[in-house]
């Protein structure tokens, strides 16, 4: 196994890249993970950018839709040999079967998103989402009343560890006192689209005092966003900019631009320019960030985005460092 579950530095990570590949004949394709395209969030977000490159570009792509664990291996293996190339491949939780495809087909270039994969032909695109839940734990700090504020993950992995972490350690950097409770939906990949369970989690926490909450959950995270809404209490939705779901409701959204990462990926391939090896997507080149727009304009004051945009500013200049609950498994916040 050469899967790398552990992290190195963005400028390390960066630096680690092959040779550019493919040309204008390349025949992309996208493998969706369990969740579906229209979840609101990572699946879609990853859709919407494919749907850019192909209207941008009169161009087609291949597309193929995960429905359950067992299809991982073949749909990938299917997609290689229909000729789609390069290949994206969204989530994690797809790393392991990757590792082991890969090597059977030299000739196709692969993209896992959210995931390292050491293979000579894959590109490994992941985020720093404890950038940009950090951001997003000040604001929910600076808007609470109760001094308590909430988290519902999806699948209980670390990498949904990572973003509870970072928004953890925004909050206490507001204010040290706040109480931040961390749930995680289940252990199985159901956790990404249950959101009944979602709006359990989420009324259980607002009964423990909790007035703002931020899902990292997949398509669970639209049931938190409802319960949120149903409650009268503040979200913070993820990945996608879901400020649109309840206008005037939900505070923010942590956006993790994997839209930009499939139309990039997309675009480098036909442009004969696309390098395997890691990309790191962060706050410095706007990989993540938080979302503003006129369904949350009321809710985020002058105050709140003048300290955020400070805060940004500062770790992209090293001065504050956001610990990553990958480089060791564990959060000085909880």
């Amino acid at each position: 196994m050469k899967i790398t579950t552990k992290l190195m530095g963005a400028a390390a990570a960066l630096a680690l890249t092959a040779g550019a590949g493919l040309a204008q004949d390349a025949n992309p394709g996208l493998i969706i993970d369990l969740g579906g395209k229209f979840d609101k969030s990572f699946n879609e977000s990853a859709f919407n950018g494919a749907q850019r490159w192909a209207e941008e570009n009169g161009a087609d792509y291949a597309e193929t839709e995960l429905a359950n664990e067992a299809q991982r291996e073949q749909t990938m293996r299917r997609m290689a040999e229909r000729g789609a190339n390069p290949v994206v491949v969204l989530g994690f939780a797809n790393a392991s079967t990757l590792d082991v495809v890969a090597p059977d087909y030299p000739d196709t270039t692969f993209a896992i998103i959210d995931m390292v994969v050491d293979q000579p032909n894959v590109k490994s695109i992941v985020f720093s989402e404890h950038e940009g839940s950090y951001l997003v734990g000040m604001m929910a700090a600076m808007a609470s009343e109760t001094g308590t504020v909430s988290f519902v993950g999806g699948m209980d992995v670390p990498l949904i560890s990572k973003f509870a972490c970072g928004y953890a350690q925004g909050a206490k950097a507001v204010n040290p006192d706040i109480n931040v409770i961390v749930n995680m939906t289940g252990t199985t990949p159901s956790a990404w689209n249950d959101p009944v369970k979602g709006a359990e989690l989420t009324r259980s926490q607002i009964s423990q005092g909790s007035d703002v909450v931020f899902a990292a959950a997949g398509g669970t995270g639209i049931g938190v966003l409802q319960a949120a809404a149903d409650e009268d209490i503040l979200s913070i939705g993820v990945d996608s900019n879901q400020n649109y779901l309840h206008p005037g409701e939900v505070l923010t959204s942590m956006v993790k631009r994997v839209d930009n990462a499939v139309y990039d990926t997309f675009t480098q391939a036909m442009n004969g320019e696309l390098e395997t090896g890691i990309s790191v997507m962060s706050l410095a080149n706007d990989g993540v960030g938080f979302a503003l727009d006129e369904n949350n304009a009321d809710l985020v004051s002058a105050e709140m985005q003048a300290a955020v945009e400070e805060a940004k500013a500062k770790i992209i200049a090293g001065e504050i460092q956001v610990h990553d609950y990958l480089s060791d498994n564990s959060c000085p916040a909880f």
